[in-house]
C-alpha cells in the first residue's frame, strides 16, 4: 500500500476564550495560533508536530535530554531545529507573525539528546510576540523553513514581513 503523505496543518486562530469576563483561565497564554515546524537538517525536511508543544515529538519521544551537549554521543547524533511559527490575522487575511529556531541534537541509538528547555521557552514567547529569530541557522535550512511555509500557504507568506522573508532569504 502507498504511503499517504501528511499535510502539513497550522494552528487556526481563534478568539480567546477568555474575551469579555475575568474568570478561570484569565492570564493563561493562548496557543491555538503557534505551530512547532521541526526540521530535520540532515534530510532537509520540514513537518508540523504538535507534539513539541509539551516536548513530545516524534523526535523527542524515549529521549532524555541534557542541557550539556558534551553529554549526547556524537556517534549517530542527528541536527534539528524546532521552529516556532505564529500566524496572526491582518486585514487582509492571516499571515506568519514570528518565527523563532532553537537547536536540538538527538541521537535515538543511545536515547540522549541536547536541547535548552530555557531557550525553547523563550523562543516560544518572542515569536509569539512577532519575533523573527532565524539568523543562527544555516543556509540549507532556512530554504527548507521558507519553502515549507511558502508550500503551506503561498498567501500567508505574501501577507508576512519582509523581515520574515529577507531573514529566510539564502
Amino acid at each position: 500500500m502507498a504511503e499517504q503523505k501528511k499535510k502539513a496543518e497550522f494552528n487556526i486562530i481563534k478568539n480567546a476564550p477568555t474575551d469579555g469576563h475575568r474568570g478561570f483561565g484569565v492570564g493563561a497564554l493562548n496557543l491555538e495560533n503557534v505551530s512547532p515546524v521541526i526540521i530535520d537538517i540532515n534530510e532537509g525536511t520540514a513537518v508540523v508536530d504538535i507534539g513539541a508543544m509539551h516536548a513530545r515529538s516524534a523526535v523527542e519521544k524515549r529521549v532524555k535530554f541534557s542541557h550539556d551537549r558534551s553529554e549526547v554521543p556524537e556517534e549517530g547524533a542527528k541536527p534539528y531545529w524546532l521552529v516556532w511559527v505564529t500566524i496572526e490575522r491582518g486585514e487582509k487575511g492571516p499571515y506568519y507573525h514570528g518565527v523563532t529556531a532553537c537547536e536540538m541534537v538527538v541521537n535515538k541509538e543511545k536515547r540522549r539528546g541536547y536541547k535548552s528547555l530555557p531557550e525553547h521557552v523563550n523562543r516560544l514567547d518572542k515569536s509569539m510576540k512577532g519575533h523573527i529569530i532565524v539568523d543562527h541557522m544555516d543556509d540549507k535550512s532556512k530554504k527548507v523553513l521558507a519553502d515549507f511555509l511558502k508550500g503551506h500557504s503561498r498567501e500567508m507568506w505574501d501577507l508576512s514581513s519582509d523581515e520574515l522573508k529577507e531573514a529566510l532569504r539564502v
